[in-house]
């Protein structure tokens, strides 16, 4: 028997909903995945580093324009009778951003191309601007039917997007055309994504496109959000620039395969916390707050029986990876990809969705604002005396200290005027502890597999076959490790992964 109650009817069923979004991105996760492995063997290294330049600049304005707008539908879409005008403005400012992104591509990328000593990233100027701008308009595509309790739809468009979005990447490539024909290609799938915003977000929604003091209510709501995205964006990304910056683009396409993470965290941190998200207003709204944290909980601890795990394989299981998805020549990448697999496990719980929920959007930008200023000194020295590893783990330590600050915050977000908590009441403190004994437990058996047969793998046949079969030997055994040793501690590993299949609405 689980150590753990067994949580609410409300709060099972609120979590469920978020199995259809887990499902598609589950599917996707495997096209999503396609991408660089498939690049990596058709492009060379230099071409490499060149396609994970252009897209850092197109990403870094896509997640920093938005200013909180986009995001801000998850608070207010559950508490609005007339929908409709926080969608449609929110598009609106959604395709005004999309042309700041695309001026700012344009004109910018000049220098960017000298900063990174790259001249060849001036050849793809105009189907990067065109395909930041678009992508940048589309954004508010999945958020607007996920806001509105219509989950079901959106992995639907999850689907057909992401899938569009791998074909265009890779297609053109494997045809013989490399990074010029799939600039083009990415840039016409944003067209047919930003055309069905407008189609698909509106249906169904009441009142007026636009209201201007709803408008205001909203930019006031996401402004502090906003700010805290245009100082973490480029936090996130200061490692990739720095290092980007000080060594030739074949080096930086060693580091960015080190940074490569599987999309497991976007596939069930994110639908998760939204779920979260639109369930503490739904709480909040029908006077039932005080079940929120059992909510939180309940849904950190699913994620660590996931999450926790899946770091530690990776971990142990680094050279065997790295050699299985990218090639041998990807090698060096092994120290850099095992620091940054802190990633996956300090993203167990699902603060910044709580204090978003919440209103708590400061305490969202003071967290980043710390991070920004704990990054440049730890950048510079780092990046300056240890090259790229300095660049991954000063990266690593601003992500621990960011997270530190959110911790502190979730507290009051969840407290009542009956009950006021405290870090350790918020924390499924049983969860976190029986899958992490269980996680370092198996991560020791791969260590002990690959010391009894290096000798072994190292004379295994080339060819993607030979190579992902250590892979998949110490996947196996990592699995039965960490099943074996979870079953001991009383906890029943299928009920975990059941809680997270779709359900009714209860």
């Amino acid at each position: 028997m689980s150590a753990s109650p067994a949580a609410p009817a409300s709060s099972s069923s609120f979590l469920g909903k978020a199995g259809p979004l887990v499902l598609a991105r589950l599917f996707t996760a495997g096209l999503t995945l396609s991408i660089p492995l498939v690049l990596a063997r058709v492009l060379s290294l230099e071409e490499y580093g060149t396609y994970y330049q252009l897209f850092l600049i197109s990403t870094t304005l896509y997640y920093v324009l938005p200013f909180g707008v986009v995001q801000s539908l998850y608070y207010f879409l559950p508490r609005a009778e007339h929908r409709r005008p926080y969608l449609g403005q929110t598009m609106l400012f959604m395709s005004l951003a999309g042309v700041v992104a695309a001026g700012l591509v344009y004109l910018l990328l000049e220098p960017v191309s000298g900063l990174f000593s790259n001249p060849r990233l001036m050849d793809y100027r105009l189907p990067l601007a065109v395909y930041t701008g678009l992508l940048l308009g589309s954004f508010p595509l999945e958020v607007s039917l996920t806001s509105q309790g219509r989950t079901r739809q959106s992995a639907v468009v999850y689907l057909a997007s992401d899938t569009l979005r791998a074909a265009a990447m890779v297609v053109p490539c494997l045809l013989g055309t490399s990074l010029w024909g799939m600039m083009v290609a990415v840039s016409v799938f944003a067209g047919l994504r930003y055309l069905a915003t407008w189609v698909v977000a509106l249906r169904g929604a009441t009142g007026p496109l636009v209201s201007g003091k709803l408008m205001r209510e909203q930019l006031a709501y996401a402004a502090p959000f906003g700010a805290a995205m245009a100082l973490s964006i480029p936090q996130q990304n200061a490692h990739f620039y720095v290092v980007a910056s000080a060594v030739a683009p074949a080096l930086y396409a060693l580091y960015r395969v080190g940074c490569f993470q599987l999309p497991v965290v976007d596939l069930l941190y994110t639908p998760t916390s939204e779920v979260l998200m639109v369930r503490l207003g739904e709480l909040e709204k029908q006077g039932r707050l005080d079940e929120a944290v059992g909510a939180f909980r309940e849904a950190s601890g699913k994620l660590a029986f996931v999450f926790l795990p899946f770091a530690a394989f990776l971990f142990a299981a680094a050279p065997e990876f790295i050699s299985a998805l990218f090639g041998a020549k990807f090698l060096p990448a092994v120290p850099v990809f095992r620091v940054s697999v802190l990633g996956v496990a300090l993203s167990i719980l699902p603060m910044d969705g709580v204090l978003r929920a919440r209103g708590h959007t400061r305490a969202i930008f003071l967290s980043y604002l710390v991070k920004a200023l704990v990054t440049v000194p730890l950048l510079w020295v780092g990046v300056r005396y240890f090259g790229m590893m300095g660049g991954v783990v000063s990266w690593a330590l601003a992500e621990v200290v960011g997270k530190a600050t959110l911790l502190v915050r979730v507290p009051a977000a969840l407290s009542t005027p009956e009950r006021t908590l405290g870090i350790r009441d918020v924390i499924p403190w049983g969860e976190l502890g029986k899958a992490g004994l269980s996680a370092v437990a198996a991560g020791a058996g791969v260590f002990a597999l690959r010391f009894g047969l290096l000798d072994s793998w190292g004379g295994l046949p080339e060819g993607f076959l030979w190579r992902a079969l250590p892979l998949a030997i110490a996947g196996v055994l990592f699995v039965i490790g960490y099943m074996a040793v979870l079953h001991a501690t009383g906890i029943r590993p299928l009920r975990v992964l059941a809680s997270l299949r779709p359900r009714g609405a209860g």
